[in-house]
């Protein structure tokens, strides 16, 4: 009898289980349908990388550099990678400010905080999206010394 009573419980979690997985996989197969790759004006996609996807009203974009062979300083690359996340918002139909609802920030150099701060608030003057700031060993271009990843809603 313990082991029937077992299978009675057992049972109705399977079928459970089996119906939640048969929801996610509905609903992952309908946001796949509308998945599209957004494109900045100047930008490209690569063998690994798009500049961003979008989901319906959701949008990824790709973490971008600000490097600059004339400007090296922290807040120059700031204000550049946040120029180009721009350019990918607006191709995905909303701005920086209005989209935004999440960015992430890496820097190689704590000390470079103050800088890509200041930098960073021009975009953001009110009502900023929330934030992550990371300090990495290493950017993948040399001499980078920030990179900025962020999600955002489009309007419908």
């Amino acid at each position: 009898m313990h082991s029937t009573r077992r299978s009675t419980v057992f049972a109705p979690t399977v079928a459970l289980c089996a119906a939640l997985s048969l929801a996610a996989a509905s609903s992952a197969a309908g946001q796949a349908a509308t998945r599209q790759t957004v494109v900045g004006e100047g930008q490209r996609i690569s063998a690994t990388l798009s500049p961003g996807i979008r989901v319906g009203n959701q949008l990824w974009a790709s973490g971008q550099l600000g490097t600059s062979p004339t400007d090296t300083t922290i807040a120059g690359q700031t204000t550049r990678s946040l120029e180009n996340l721009e350019k990918v918002f607006k191709a995905a139909g909303t701005t920086l400010a209005a989209g935004a609802t999440k960015c992430t920030v890496f820097l190689i150099d704590v000390k470079d905080f103050q800088g890509m701060n200041g930098a960073y608030t021009k975009f953001f003057p009110s009502n900023p999206p929330a934030r992550s700031t990371v300090v990495v060993a290493a950017l993948v271009v040399p001499g980078g010394k920030v990179e900025i990843e962020c999600q955002g809603v489009i309007p419908q």
